[in-house]
């Protein structure tokens, strides 16, 4: 979609195609992520579980995106801070649940691992090919595209884990995926955050300047 970012502007996500886009993929995340906590818990594996609420949060991040399209700058980057906030917190937890998991005895089920992995990553591979044109935008917009990012790369990490479940008879390698996108989570929390409060910042300078001296 050549184009649909501009050269001298970011792209803010206002295209009756990429609302569609959006729709599509808060679908297929929505059910992803109905599947693979499911799968997760039937496993006892952590990382699916993980990777299951980065569907969640992917979700929420859609409708989120969809609902503050249009509105001004600051109100993007509100919604961007918000969710730069939500992917620090579920990084968080995912890490802490980790931690505590290390504590627990039993070895998740390699096969599910490994199955419900490969039916996530076509599901993200999905997502990822219907947002990658619109992947350089604002906060908002870019948000998106970590989320999808994330969810894909998590999605490979599961399957190799699967394999070391299998291969090992052990659950170290599940702990150790499920803390390896714990710190994805974080770093992508970081990055829209630091977009969102220099968007805010820059919104902040220009309304000064557009406000004639007292």
């Amino acid at each position: 979609m050549a184009g649909c970012c501009g050269q001298d502007a970011q792209f803010e996500g206002v295209s009756k195609d990429y609302k569609r886009r959006l729709w599509a993929v808060i679908a297929i995340n929505a059910a992803m992520f109905l599947v693979e906590m499911s799968a997760g818990a039937a496993a006892g594996s952590q990382a699916l579980k993980a990777d299951a609420l980065d569907f969640l949060g992917d979700a929420l991040t859609y409708g989120i995106s969809l609902a503050v399209i249009g509105a001004s700058v600051r109100t993007r980057s509100l919604a961007a801070l918000g969710k730069g906030v939500s992917l620090l917190l579920m990084g968080l937890w995912v890490f802490g649940s980790t931690v505590w998991q290390v504590f627990v005895i039993g070895v998740p089920e390699a096969q599910i691992m490994g199955g419900i992995g490969a039916l996530a990553l076509a599901a993200n591979l999905v997502s990822v090919l219907l947002l990658v044109s619109y992947k350089d935008g604002d906060a908002n917009v870019r948000s998106v595209w970590l989320c999808s990012r994330n969810d894909a790369i998590g999605n490979v990490a599961v399957m190799i884990a699967a394999l070391g479940v299998w291969g090992t008879a052990t659950g170290w390698p599940d702990l150790l995926v499920a803390g390896i996108m714990a710190g994805l989570f974080l770093n992508s929390a970081m990055q829209i955050l630091r977009q969102a409060l220099r968007e805010w910042q820059q919104d902040t300078a220009s309304g000064r300047a557009r406000t004639p001296a007292g």
